[in-house]
């Protein structure tokens, strides 16, 4: 029976939720459960604190993505019979053991931190729920850009609240959730020139590329020859709006509010930036909107790093030499400057639209293609590899097989080959990471987002000769130790695994065949390079853990993560799947590589 859109949204509640339990806190045991109905492979959790034990059945299993689970079942430890639990009960248990494991004496400091994640969860499945209940089955015009973007109705499996948006009404979400796909005009603002900060990597200025937005500086009502204007996204003009500071500018008339204006516009899948099909650029803004964990505020610091980052690329040749891997640049920004305040709340970032008219088509986020399907649906992935598969007359496997390998080629060397080269590693997880499938095959990757880049240092002097700026910029360089740890999280556990993973649980192509796959062509890659990329390769390949992102544990204690002055406590080992058994076989005897 096919599952209802509550059913639905329970299951990938609680799936996203076990999964970071199962890494961070508490991996239990496996069993075979037994019912009426026959045996069943089960991993059992002990619950000390409440007296008792939960069992999850395991549908399909996997050595480095999500586990996905069935029934579910709890007992006490005083009574043998196991009763069948709701996913949403059994979450709850889990969440009521973490925090009483954790009972330091600030029983009552922790209680308040379980509540909240209690309601984040619960809002996470209420929006899934409303998502999956209004996801178009046959969307209108699949394999477009935005189409893509907005089609993750279930959010990252490796977050223990995916869909948690506080601060987003319901009657809001219906016009500003990416997910309900509704489209809205940019709000404007008139204020004068010398309270204006901008900046651009290009010819164009910023404030040139806003009035293109509005219409043109002629078609923008009543705006004088000493004012600038700034677009910002509706629900961000709202609250500024009712900003002490802002009303002060307002009644001395340094500012004005306009309004609504220009292009229609509608989000991606970040929320915060916005896409029209006609426009040149994307626009990322601050939002009063806390998503999954983090208040998203666009920082000083990201928006000189996205200036400087595009004026680095241009400067070393990459975009020449990396041939079918591009960058999507974030070359300018406009803001509004506040006495004593860091940022002002106006902070835009422009970012390059390269998915205009045709060029939109057959381009998608890894997250997408990778994200788990409607119930009764097959996710994107499965249905590129069995059409390609059918097409060709060459088995799934096969096919599934080159289709890895073709993406390995064109979105994970050339950031490894960047970051050797360059001492440039980028934050490439699955929603940064796009691929263009026009074809079906994987033939380019790109990469957005300027909060993740990060410099070495032992490339400092090389950097900062082609863009002195960098050395200015907050947490941009970092120890190559520290970037190995994060490069391997982002670009492999984030992104490569959730490929496999995908593939595994779909059944085109087992997990060691992939992770093997794997392994040869990060040999290749090591082979080629003689620097840090070299370095970090070997750190994948021959280490007994691999950095993760311990997102439940952040959860637990309420942290926002982008505002963390512990950014280490963010990241822990765990078991690198590359060093498992069947990933060790040799791909062509079967034999265990010596290690």
């Amino acid at each position: 029976m096919m599952q209802s859109s509550r059913q639905a949204a329970e299951a990938a509640t609680f799936k996203s939720f076990a999964n970071c339990y199962l890494r961070e806190i508490n991996p239990g045991a496996p069993v075979v459960h037994r019912t009426a109905a026959g045996p069943s492979d089960a991993i059992e959790w002990s619950l000390p604190r409440q007296q008792a034990f939960l069992r999850a059945e395991i549908l399909s299993a996997s050595i480095c993505g999500p586990q996905h689970f069935g029934q579910l079942w709890a007992r006490t430890a005083s009574d043998a019979a196991w009763r069948s639990v709701e996913p949403l009960a059994g979450l709850h248990m889990l969440i009521h053991e973490a925090y009483r494991q954790m009972d330091d004496g600030r029983l009552d400091v922790l209680r308040t931190y379980e509540l909240e994640l209690l309601m984040r969860v619960l809002d996470s499945y209420q929006q899934m729920t409303v998502y999956i209940e209004k996801a178009e089955r046959k969307p209108r015009d699949e394999g477009h850009f935005i189409e893509t973007e907005q089609s993750l109705v279930f959010g990252h499996w490796q977050h223990p609240t995916p869909k948690s948006r506080q601060g987003m009404t319901f009657w809001q979400q219906e016009r500003y959730a990416p997910e309900l796909r509704g489209q809205f005009r940019l709000h404007y603002f008139a204020v004068k020139a010398g309270l204006v900060r901008q900046a651009s990597a290009g010819a164009m200025r910023a404030e040139e590329m806003a009035h293109a937005l509005a219409g043109g500086a002629g078609d923008a009502p009543g705006i004088g020859s000493d004012e600038r204007l700034i677009p910002m996204h509706p629900l961000q003009a709202e609250a500024l709006l009712l900003d002490a500071d802002i009303q002060k500018l307002q009644q001395s008339g340094d500012l004005r509010h306009i309004g609504p204006a220009g292009r229609w516009f509608t989000a991606t899948s970040s929320v915060r930036t916005v896409y029209s099909a006609q426009s040149d650029w994307m626009l990322k803004f601050s939002l009063p909107v806390r998503i999954t964990n983090s208040l998203r505020v666009n920082r000083r610091q990201e928006l000189e790093a996205g200036v400087a980052m595009a004026k680095l690329m241009n400067r070393i040749g990459f975009a020449k030499r990396s041939g079918n891997f591009h960058i999507i640049h974030d070359p300018a920004y406009i803001t509004l400057d506040l006495p004593g305040r860091e940022e002002s709340g106006f902070e835009v970032i422009f970012r390059e639209n390269p998915f205009q008219g045709e060029r939109a088509r057959g381009v998608a986020a890894i997250a997408a293609l990778t994200a788990d399907p409607l119930p009764g649906g097959l996710s994107r992935l499965e249905k590129i590899v069995r059409t390609l598969s059918a097409a060709s007359g060459d088995g799934i496997h096969h096919t599934a097989l080159v289709w890895f390998r073709l993406y390995l080629a064109c979105a994970v060397e050339p950031l490894i080959r960047l970051y050797d080269e360059h001492g440039v590693a980028l934050e490439a997880h699955q929603q940064n990471s796009l691929l263009d499938i026009s074809s079906g095959y994987p033939s380019g990757g790109y990469y957005r987002d300027n909060q993740g880049f990060y410099l070495s240092e032992r490339h400092r002097r090389m950097l900062s000769h082609h863009v002195p700026e960098t050395e200015t910029i907050a947490s941009l360089y970092f120890a190559d130790a520290e970037i190995r740890d994060r490069f391997a999280y982002y670009l492999i556990v984030n992104q490569v695994f959730s490929v496999i993973s995908r593939m595994g649980h779909d059944g085109l192509c087992d997990e060691g065949t992939l992770l093997r796959a794997l392994r040869t062509h990060l040999e290749d890659c090591a082979q080629t390079m003689s620097g840090v990329g070299r370095e970090f390769v070997r750190h994948v390949l021959d280490l007994p853990t691999i950095t993760s992102k311990a997102n439940l544990t952040t959860r637990l204690f309420d942290v926002d993560e982008l505002q963390s002055s512990g950014p280490h406590s963010l990241y822990r080992p765990i078991a690198n799947p590359l060093r498992v058994p069947v990933a060790l076989a040799s791909p062509r005897t079967g034999h265990a590589i010596a290690s």
